[in-house]
């Protein structure tokens, strides 16, 4: 497991109820493990935003990435993503069969299905790479 840096980050996550601490936690080294094998991504930063654990490329490659159990829906956990990018949207596109969704914004997972790998550390890449990926977008249309 990837050692915690942060003191409130750790306090938020042994917080969390005995049923959900281990998604939540499997949820976060998975993004550790894909953002240290996708090109350009870089070193993360875990802090809070928003009371929430979240994930901040240093080099600024990507988009942050939260995660959080509710009380409000103690069955389920969360993904959140930036609501103004069409991150969510793409995720909807690739993979209708995977998540629920929360409007623009979340994958909503259920505690007691397993956590689709595959599928979650794609949207992970994407979301750790959303501005390497427009910057690319850009480039592309000026040299057009």
């Amino acid at each position: 497991m990837t050692p915690f840096r942060d003191p409130a980050v750790k306090a938020k996550f042994d917080a969390y109820p005995k049923h959900a601490r281990p998604k939540l936690l499997a949820l976060r080294e998975l993004l550790f493990q894909t953002a240290a094998a996708t090109a350009g991504v870089g070193e993360i930063e875990e802090t809070l935003k928003w009371g929430e654990p979240a994930y901040v490329t240093k080099n600024k490659s990507g988009s942050t990435v939260r995660m959080d159990w509710k009380q409000k829906a103690p069955d389920h956990y969360a993904l959140y993503f930036h609501c103004q990018t069409d991150l969510v949207e793409t995720f909807r596109t690739l993979f209708p069969d995977d998540f629920a969704f929360d409007g623009n914004r979340a994958l909503i997972f259920a505690i007691d299905d397993p956590i689709p790998k595959d599928a979650v550390a794609m949207c992970l890449a994407r979301a750790l790479t959303h501005h390497l990926k427009a910057q690319l977008d850009g480039n592309q249309r000026r040299k057009n």
